[in-house]
């Protein structure tokens, strides 16, 4: 094991989850992680309630980089952990790291649901193994199609629940297209194809990928909103899975975080975990 694979020893943290990423820096280019935090810390506003599941690296950096600079009454909670306004820096890779504890307030998992489940939450940040053009979710498997499961993911846990919030922002750290699909295999957050029941408020209203940022058009289709810097047309396209729309060749190029939110990020990042998203 060479020592850029040794563990970081961290005082309330886990030490198997940390690593120095090899070519990982503090310095260097601005890299997609970093396009991908700043493009989700602006969908944030001040004074929302925010929750995010397991896989929080980007929406913890999303959300502490948008108290630092346009909502400091935005209020976090760190999924499963319970952490509300979690201190955790360096940024951890999950919220399942022990580090979430160091927070204003620790709440059980059942007050986390209960918040959620009872509209209390302004934002819902979601990530899936699949998710098709209608913003459907897949956090369970995949191979529905083969009659067997193919990939098992760790299973749909507060998604069923994500309309409960105002909106849901969805995230992937891979755009292949394995991940965007016609149609998921399991629906564990729905989509904008789904009949509305009652309380339902919350739809996708984002989808930000290490490729490029989508939203949804009138009929609740994915469109192409921007290419982040460097991508081009046709590596969105033939890493998805189906039509996209608002595909022209005019497509905007998203915006790189400012110089202050660029510091700010890598002050919160100094192993450079979001170096090494995409």
């Amino acid at each position: 094991m060479g020592d850029d694979y040794k563990p970081v020893l961290r005082a309330g943290s886990d030490p198997l989850v940390f690593f120095n990423y090899p070519c990982a820096s503090a310095e260097g280019d601005i890299a997609r992680g970093h396009v991908m935090a700043a493009v989700m810390s602006h969908a944030l506003h001040d004074g929302e309630v925010a929750v995010m599941g397991a896989n929080s690296l980007l929406p913890l950096a999303a959300a502490r980089l948008a108290q630092l600079t346009h909502a400091p009454n935005l209020t976090l909670i760190a999924g499963a952990s319970g952490g509300v306004n979690t201190l955790v820096e360096p940024l951890a890779p999950s919220s399942g790291d022990y580090a979430n504890l160091i927070a204003e307030a620790v709440l059980d998992f059942p007050e986390v649901l209960m918040l959620q489940m009872g509209g209390k939450t302004d934002v819902f940040f979601a990530g899936g193994i699949q998710i098709d053009k209608h913003g459907n979710c897949n956090l369970a498997y995949a191979g529905r199609d083969q009659g067997q499961v193919t990939l098992r993911g760790p299973g749909s846990a507060g998604l069923p629940w994500a309309h409960r919030s105002g909106r849901t922002i969805l995230y992937v750290t891979t755009h292949t297209a394995r991940t965007f699909v016609e149609k998921v295999d399991f629906v564990s957050l729905p989509g904008h194809n789904v009949q509305a029941v009652g309380g339902r408020v919350g739809w996708p209203k984002l989808v930000v990928t290490p490729l490029c940022v989508m939203g949804f058009d009138d009929r609740g289709l994915l469109r192409l909103v921007s290419l982040h810097p460097g991508v081009k047309l046709s590596d969105v396209i033939d890493n998805t899975g189906f039509e996209l729309v608002g595909v022209s060749d005019s497509v905007p190029t998203t915006p790189e975080p400012s110089s202050e939110e660029l510091q700010l990020l890598r002050e919160l990042d100094p192993d450079a975990l979001l170096v090494a998203v995409a």
